[in-house]
């Protein structure tokens, strides 16, 4: 079953409408994640919310949005004001244009989302402006409001589906002349070009992500790990970087090693022990390790801590 929707209304492509569910893409829920603790008691951190002056904590009820005018100036906006702002996008995608996909700059792409039908009706809408947008080789743009704010979203067919990504507005990106401008400018020679391609060529490849391994998560997760069986902890050397003197010789030694690394990736890979699931099965109760109770009384030193009763 899919999760919750984020955002429920209707597409619209003049007058074609269809009711659609907005689902977020990506999920961040099985990195590794940590809580604050008291170092003292080994209890979680609990956060307040007070006032500012008094010190007196404030009922969420009591809670209200305000905007800084001056140091101690806000103009209190409720709940219901924000509510009240007139926005058809709260309510409906309404598609504005349709562009080249290769005319949206990357640097306005924020996170993507699954559009799909919502509830039995509106299948065959959905499919005419899901199937009108892949003949036309193009991207739909329309607006939709998600916590209160209005943003822009590109629409483009993916499988039965639409994928939905929102974009950021002009104001949103920063000038590349602020970073870029005191860059030196460097000729390079025709030899430096012929090794340097050299070296992408040996590497080039096809884009496959379940190739990639978040090698920082495994990190912590062998840690957590290590800590729950009591090993001793011992710090890994950190990698040093190499000053680079003569560059020709880096690129030609970079050649070399290119090519050994395209001679090793030819060689039958083992496969990887790792579980579809994510995550979560890499921090399941080690193997061998004793039942909760008899291992609480013969807990090692260096266990994590927990919450007493």
């Amino acid at each position: 079953m899919a999760p919750r929707a984020n955002w429920k209304g209707f597409l619209r492509l003049s007058l074609v409408t269809c009711p659609v569910a907005l689902y977020p893409a990506t999920s961040e829920s099985e990195k590794v994640s940590f809580n604050q603790l008291n170092r003292a008691t080994g209890h979680r951190i609990k956060y307040l919310k007070v006032d500012a002056d008094t010190g007196d904590e404030v009922a969420n009820e009591d809670i209200v949005k305000g905007y800084k005018v001056d140091t101690d100036t806000f103009i209190e906006v409720t709940k219901e004001e924000l509510e009240n702002v007139a926005l058809e996008s709260t309510r409906t995608i309404e598609i504005d244009e349709f562009v080249d996909k290769t005319d949206i700059d990357p640097r306005y792409l924020i996170r993507p989302y699954y559009l799909r039908p919502d509830g039995k009706v509106g299948h065959d809408a959905f499919a005419v402006i899901r199937e009108t947008i892949r003949e036309m080789d193009k991207v739909a743009i329309g607006r939709v409001v998600l916590t209160n704010r209005e943003h822009i979203i590109a629409l483009e067919p993916l499988d039965k589906g639409l994928m939905g990504t929102l974009l950021r507005y002009p104001y949103e990106v920063r000038d590349p002349k602020e970073y870029f401008d005191e860059i030196d400018d460097v000729k390079v020679t025709k030899d430096m070009l012929d090794l340097a391609r050299h070296i992408v060529e040996q590497k080039a490849g096809s884009f496959e992500p379940d190739k990639f391994e978040d090698q920082y998560e495994t990190a912590l997760v062998e840690l957590i790990n290590q800590k729950r069986a009591g090993k001793p902890i011992t710090p890994k050397e950190r990698p040093r970087g190499e000053n680079v003197v003569d560059l020709m010789d880096a690129l030609r030694k970079s050649v070399g090693g290119a090519a050994a690394d395209t001679r090793a990736q030819k060689k039958p890979a083992k496969k990887s022990k790792k579980a579809a699931a994510g995550q979560k099965e890499m921090l399941m109760p080690i193997a061998g390790k004793k039942p909760a109770k008899e291992a609480a009384a013969k807990k090692p030193a260096g266990a994590a801590r927990r919450k007493s009763a």
